[in-house]
């Protein structure tokens, strides 16, 4: 049966990074980091297999990025659909580099991305989150779940506690160097608490 999956990545992202950002791309703030990640346990426990994750990339980049409709919210809705009040983003580029989905994601002038520029600009440690509909299967030799086949990508989210390792966003622009994804000491210590807080 069909169920709302959502995972997260976290995103870090350095105040003087944001104004380097702005100031290199018309005031606009462009981020760019690990969307999702394929053949790998995250958080949550769950493993997306490259095949499906490239499948349902292809067909995001081609009906939603390819169309200028890739929105997201700020935290993660109840619901399967994207909530045009509440959007605060947008996906302009999405690549692969290995098994890491990453794209590029400007923040948007609405209410909600002016909350999410802010946080950003405050420090605040978030992350992006995938949200789809499918169903998983227990994979049992390592107390994992595997997406199925019947996976539907909808949205990339931005949250407060992401689930894929190393899913932090960082600032596009040409005059300071972008920061290789890595997972740090915090981050895997963040990992640890939300293993045990999600049980």
């Amino acid at each position: 049966m069909k169920q709302l999956i959502v995972d997260y990545l976290p995103f870090e992202i350095l105040p003087e990074q944001i104004s380097e950002s702005m100031k290199e791309n018309a005031g606009k703030l462009i981020v760019r980091g690990v969307l999702q990640r394929a053949d790998t346990k995250n958080q949550n426990g769950r493993v997306y297999p490259k095949e499906i994750l490239m499948r349902e990339a292809k067909k995001y980049f081609k009906n939603f990025i390819g169309q200028k409709r890739a929105m997201g919210e700020l935290d993660h809705p109840e619901s399967s659909v994207v909530n045009l009040a509440n959007v605060s983003h947008n996906i302009t580029e999405m690549n692969w580099n290995g098994d890491d989905l990453v794209g590029t994601v400007e923040v948007l002038p609405t209410p909600s991305g002016n909350i999410l520029k802010e946080l950003f600009k405050s420090g605040i440690r978030l992350g992006i989150s995938s949200r789809g509909m499918g169903s998983v299967e227990a994979v049992h030799e390592n107390g994992s779940q595997e997406v199925q086949d019947d996976f539907e990508l909808i949205a990339f989210d931005f949250v407060s506690n992401p689930s894929t390792h190393g899913a932090f966003m960082y600032p596009m622009n040409e005059g300071v160097e972008n920061v290789a994804v890595r997972d740090t000491k915090y981050g895997k210590v963040e990992a640890i608490i939300n293993d045990i807080l999600r049980g």
